[in-house]
């Protein structure tokens, strides 16, 4: 695709300038930040990530460029820029003057002070860190350990608080829907 030099110009200094760039996947509008149409900044955006200058992610309809350290090498020879130049991505960003512990002081920065309570704060022990049960403790499991409306239990013998009325037959598979034969009295 053939692109004018001043809108190359234009993507190509607004990449290296942020490091990364966005374009929404609609090629009838003009892009979002610069005074480009859409498809300009796409075509040349996929151009540099076929020759791995700058790596995309695709989602919810938007394309994530981000540029490698080979795309700023790139871009520093296409737009003649000196090595002291590099995209705000790779710079440290400055801490504000008085914004550090400037609220509360202290160690802790921006989080208020603790509030200590009735008891003192103490260390902590991992001597005094007990786990799991203690020694006492034997479990008691009752029933016939499945789950269900009650039924026979391992033994045969009906459950206790079963869904079975009294005196109603226990062979069969339960609902009527015996093996077959005459029905039991």
């Amino acid at each position: 695709m053939l692109v004018p030099k001043k809108q190359r110009n234009v993507v190509y200094s607004a990449l290296f300038k942020e490091g990364v760039m966005t374009a929404k996947k609609d090629f009838n509008v003009k892009h979002h930040e610069l005074e480009v149409p859409n498809l300009v900044v796409i075509k040349l955006l996929q151009s540099l990530k076929s020759r791995a200058f700058v790596k995309e992610t695709f989602n919810w309809q938007w394309h994530y460029f981000y540029l490698t350290n080979e795309g700023i090498e790139f871009l520093r020879g296409f737009l003649n820029l000196p090595e002291e130049i590099v995209p705000s991505t790779l710079k440290k960003p400055k801490p504000q003057a008085g914004a550090a512990g400037s609220r509360y002081g202290g160690e802790r920065g921006d989080r208020p002070p603790r509030a200590e309570g009735d008891r003192p704060r103490r260390p902590f022990n991992p001597d005094e860190k007990k786990l799991g049960a203690g020694g006492d403790f034997k479990p008691d499991f009752r029933g016939s350990g499945g789950f269900g409306r009650g039924g026979a239990s391992r033994d045969g013998a009906p459950r206790e608080g079963g869904y079975r009325r009294e005196g109603a037959p226990t062979g069969g598979a339960g609902f009527g829907r015996g093996r077959g034969g005459a029905p039991r009295e």
